[in-house]
């Protein structure tokens, strides 16, 4: 006789209630989000783009590349970035932007719809959140599977996912970590699976560290109020709670690379703004943040009505008992508490205080207050409970009606509350009956997914309203038909194709693909940032979104080619070429490296990188106007002319025919020179300014130049540089003439072959990051010094190749922690699988 197919492997098993209603959880949180967006005309419903802030500047170029890797498209690895910030370390962003699984959908579609996937993975990761928390919440209490389905729909769907969460895709599998984390803990709680359950951790930081750092917290919260519940032994809750404590531990190291890595590059990234955290809201506005469509500064905590109802009901169950209703009542107010003051903020986001909003961590508050209106409606709430829950949501929409988060939004869906609460009345009053249950169920699930779908819908109208979240230009008919043309001019790894000056969004190069400077990360080097900007970059967020180069020497130095401008009169940007020298050259023997002293100007330091002078540098002679000099130190001062505005007049002598560039990284004003304005938005230290073209120096050679400004300030002594063009000319053609005879790059390697015997210093055009490794003709491999904070290296008596390599900090202390956790997890499964054979009758 067949013995019968085991039932586990069964690929026809009928699917239990509980798993039937964790698909309608997933399904019904996807199709009220993919309503509002239709509704609205998002993509890809509509025409309006969903690439605003950092979902547009960040999330869209980094699936972009990530798609350019998927597919062997781009020059890079998951080591390396050749493309952003004239190469960057990479795997730092790999870890924290790229590890939600779904991100990784991008590689099956075409490149040109990447904002698909990107979709894709806010959608999916709001369905697999739902689901898993409408299994999660059964093991908090027993009950219908589908009223435990509209609960975990608002969960999805809470204020936190459609306001913060939505932007960053990433962020979205803290949503999915929550209830990952919260089944692990209950394993703990009832002493089982722990290897299982320390793969659940493993997977839940893996896909974000940063969100599962608060959902691990928030869930160890869970978890202490349920063992303060239990009523067995303090010897077994004790050992449950060192359980939990174990595999937490087992499974956090078990995924030690992400964090290893990504701690070391945040502190060698260039620091955040400091961000004062300017106290707690109002108590009728935090409480307004409680009430579902509206869209204000706050902890992001709405769940719903419905949920909100049964929270509100939950002090009057007698069903419940009295200790388990003041122990979640006590933990929900102590969260709330602890994200509007400061040390806890601090906790909440591992020690920093966050560089956008403070309030990120109210995810964790979402998952607390839909357990905790679930364990109110599994008890079944009668009428008069019911009805003081209502009393309380009255009392509270009173409390907080002059909120500015109280628009026609929240007050439509507070109205709409009517609906629930009607329906659970009517819930309460058919307690036996199963049929008359089960229409008013449904009933129950197209109110929730209505006002679920209305409330995306008008958080997102809100939103759009302000001009912050205009959204940036990422995929359209003129960004692709750039890509095509940088992709045409591609010569790496010779010399490099600019995508810049021009932004479709902060990562362009990583979006149209080439090797330019823009960079836009929370890892950004603090050396790529020096280094840039002190050969006369701009940048913007303090440094952590760099910017191409746009003068011909910073060009030069760099390698570049070509790259993409803006012309006159053209409706798309145009190809510009420029003769480059290759990406490593020659410096000759006795070349200063590693200074330490600081250049008058920024025309200085070029001129040291480019080892030739190709610059006259006047001194300005101010027109009119007092003080007749610069102060030391700080430059000239701009005085009140006789028109009441800041401004001055300067004069300057060059040769006739040089080209003169303007820099001022601070200057926020106009500068008019001979027919041409050229405005600056400077602001110290947010906004730096790059080397800016005056045009030719006239024949009489004298410049005039105006500077205007309306706030008090200073300009540099020496703002201004007369470029000669044969002289750089002449410079590009020696390295040319003196470079390797070939170059070879590999995704985090590159060598240069030169001609044997060459002597001096070859200077490779990469920021010297940390992490790089050089060796000569195979000798061994050392840490390169720099020139201008790029990477040199001394060639010694004579040269014929050199090989450099780059190896992401804190990688192998991270594969070394996992490698313990692994050996950790299989031991304690082999003991356990010895432990049962040796149960098991013979």
């Amino acid at each position: 006789m067949t013995p019968p197919f085991p039932k586990a492997l069964s690929l026809f098993r009928p699917l239990t209630a509980q798993a039937m209603a964790a698909w309608f959880a997933a399904l019904l949180s996807m199709g009220a989000y993919c309503l509002a967006m239709a509704v609205h005309g998002t993509y890809p419903f509509g025409g309006r783009s969903r690439a605003v802030n950092d979902l547009g500047n960040q999330l869209v170029p980094f699936h972009a590349h990530l798609w350019d890797l998927m597919h062997g498209n781009t020059t890079g690895d998951l080591y390396f970035n050749w493309s952003s910030g004239y190469g960057t370390p990479f795997l730092g962003d790999f870890f924290t932007y790229l590890m939600n699984p779904f991100s990784w959908l991008v590689g099956i579609f075409p490149r040109h719809l990447v904002e698909l996937p990107v979709f894709l993975v806010t959608l999916f990761s709001i369905g697999l959140a739902s689901a898993l928390m409408t299994l999660f919440l059964g093991r908090l209490h027993e009950g219908s599977p589908w009223l435990r389905a509209l609960l975990s729909v608002c969960f999805g769907l809470s204020a936190w996912t459609i306001s913060d969460g939505f932007a960053d895709p990433m962020w979205m599998w803290g949503l999915v970590a929550l209830p990952l984390l919260g089944i692990a803990y209950d394993w703990c709680l009832h002493r089982r699976r722990w290897v299982a359950g320390s793969l659940l951790v493993t997977l839940s930081w893996a896909g974000n560290f940063y969100t599962a750092a608060m959902a691990t917290l928030g869930m160890a919260l869970v978890l202490l109020v349920r063992l303060f519940l239990d009523t067995r032994a303090g010897r077994e809750r004790l050992n449950s709670l060192l359980r939990a404590a174990s595999m937490t531990l087992t499974g956090i190291l078990l995924a030690a690379p992400v964090l290893t890595v990504s701690l070391k590059a945040s502190r060698e990234a260039q620091p955040a703004p400091v961000r004062i955290y300017e106290g707690p809201p109002a108590a009728a506005h935090y409480l307004a943040q409680l009430l579902p469509g509206g869209l204000s500064e706050g902890p992001r905590v709405s769940v719903g009505m419905l949920p909100l109802l049964l929270v509100a009901t939950l002090p009057f169950i007698r069903r419940v008992p009295l200790r388990e209703r003041f122990c979640w009542l006590f933990l929900i107010a102590a969260m709330a508490g602890s994200f509007v003051w400061l040390p806890t903020i601090l906790i909440w986001h591992g020690g920093a205080m966050p560089n956008g909003s403070p309030y990120r961590a109210a995810l964790a508050l979402t998952a607390v207050l839909v357990s905790a209106a679930w364990l109110a409606l599994a008890r079944g709430p009668g009428r008069r409970e019911l009805l003081c829950g209502a009393g309380v949501l009255l009392l509270l929409m009173l409390f907080v009606r002059d909120s500015t988060h109280m628009s026609r939004g929240p007050w439509l869906l507070a109205t709409a509350g009517l609906v629930p609460l009607a329906l659970l009345l009517t819930l309460d009053r058919y307690r036996g009956r199963r049929r008359s249950r089960a229409v008013l169920t449904a009933a129950l699930a197209g109110t929730v997914f209505l006002t679920s779908a209305y409330t995306v819908f008008n958080t997102t109208v809100l939103r759009d309203a302000y001009a912050w979240w205009t959204p940036k230009r990422t995929y359209d008919s003129e960004s692709l038909a750039t890509y095509e043309l940088l992709k045409s001019a591609d010569d790496w790894p010779v010399t490099r194709t600019d995508p810049g000056p021009h932004e479709y969004a902060n990562n362009d190069p990583m979006l149209l693909a080439g090797q330019g400077g823009s960079y836009y990360s929370s890892y950004v080097p603090a050396r790529t940032a020096g280094a840039l900007h002190r050969l006369g970059a701009g940048w913007y967020i303090q440094g952590r979104h760099t910017l191409s180069f746009t003068d011909p020497v910073s060009r030069a130095i760099m390698g570049i080619s070509s790259y993409a401008d803006r012309s006159a009169g053209s409706r798309g940007l145009t190809r510009g070429t420029v003769q480059a020298p290759p990406i490593v050259t020659v410096r000759p023997p006795g070349t200063i490296l590693d200074h330490a002293g600081t250049d008058a100007t920024v025309f200085a330091r070029q001129e040291r990188v480019l080892g030739a002078r190709v610059y006259e540098v006047p001194r300005l002679r101010p027109s009119t106007g007092a003080p007749p000099r610069p102060v030391p130190g700080r430059g000239w001062a701009l005085t009140v002319d006789p028109g009441g505005s800041l401004g001055r007049t300067f004069t300057a002598l060059c040769t006739p025919g040089t080209e003169a560039y303007w820099y001022a990284p601070w200057f926020l004003g106009r500068v008019e020179a001979h027919g041409r304005t050229v405005k600056g938005f400077g602001r110290h230290s947010m906004t730096r300014l790059g080397l800016t073209a005056l045009g030719k120096v006239p024949e009489n050679g004298t410049i005039t130049m105006t500077v205007l400004s309306g706030r008090r300030q200073y300009i540099p002594e020496k703002p201004l540089g007369c470029l000669n063009q044969a002289a750089l000319a002449h410079a590009v053609s020696h390295l040319r003439s003196t470079g390797p005879q070939q170059l070879r790059s590999g995704g985090h390697t590159l060598e240069a072959l030169f001609t044997p015997g060459t002597r001096g210093t070859a200077v490779v055009s990469v920021p010297a990051t940390s992490g790089w490794r050089c060796a000569v003709d195979g000798g061994p491999a050392t840490t390169p010094r720099t020139l201008g904070g790029l990477i040199a290296v001394d060639l010694g008596d004579g040269a014929t190749a050199l090989r450099c390599a780059f190896r992401p900090p804190g990688l192998r202390l991270g594969l070394a922690g996992s490698a313990a956790a692994a050996a950790t997890l299989l031991l304690v499964a082999g003991g356990s699988a010895l432990r049962a054979r040796r149960r098991a009758p013979r």
